[in-house]
C-alpha cells in the first residue's frame, strides 16, 4: 500500500471512526512524521471566563502528535502513554491549529511534540508525549478504511 493511502486512510479513521470529533468538527491532514489538525473556535468549548477551555488545547496537541507518529506505524493503532502540555495564552475566536512531528522513533516507542496555534500565527500551547505501539490492528472495525468505501 502506497504511503499516502495509509495517511488517507488516518485521517478517515479520526474524522469518521471517533464519536468525539462529531462534537468537534477538525480537519486533519497526515504526511510521513507530521499532521496538522483545525478546529473553529465556538463558545461550546469556553471556560466559565469566556475563552478556549484546555481541554481543546490537550486533544489538539494529542491528536496531532498521534497521528504523527501513527503515520509512520502501517499495522497497529499507536496509544498515548504520557503527554505534557504548556498553555501560553487564552484564545477566544478563529480557528486554532495544531502541528505536529515525531522527534524520535525507536520503532516501538516514538516522542512526538506539537504546537498550537491561534488564527494570528501565534504560539498558544505546545505539548510533547510519548507513544508505543499498541496491539490493535489498523482496520475497519477502528475507522481505517478507503474514504470512498
Amino acid at each position: 500500500m502506497p504511503q499516502s493511502d495509509h495517511y488517507r486512510k488516518l485521517e478517515w479513521m479520526y474524522l469518521h471512526g471517533a464519536p468525539i470529533n462529531k462534537f468537534y468538527k477538525p480537519a486533519i491532514k497526515v504526511e510521513s512524521g507530521a499532521a496538522t489538525i483545525t478546529i473553529e473556535s465556538n463558545p461550546k468549548y469556553f471556560h466559565a471566563a469566556n475563552a478556549v477551555h484546555g481541554s481543546v488545547y490537550f486533544k489538539m496537541l494529542d491528536d496531532a502528535a498521534f497521528f504523527a507518529v501513527n503515520s509512520l506505524v502501517l499495522d497497529a493503532f499507536v496509544l498515548t502513554t504520557n503527554f505534557n502540555i504548556n498553555l501560553l495564552r487564552p484564545v477566544v475566536f478563529g480557528e486554532l491549529k495544531s502541528v505536529g512531528k515525531v522527534v524520535y522513533n525507536a520503532r516501538k516507542s516514538f516522542l512526538a511534540e506539537a504546537n498550537l496555534y491561534n488564527n494570528k500565527n501565534q504560539l498558544i500551547a505546545t505539548g510533547n508525549g510519548t507513544f508505543v505501539k499498541s496491539k490493535i490492528d489498523l482496520n475497519e472495525e477502528v475507522g481505517y478504511k478507503e474514504m470512498d468505501s
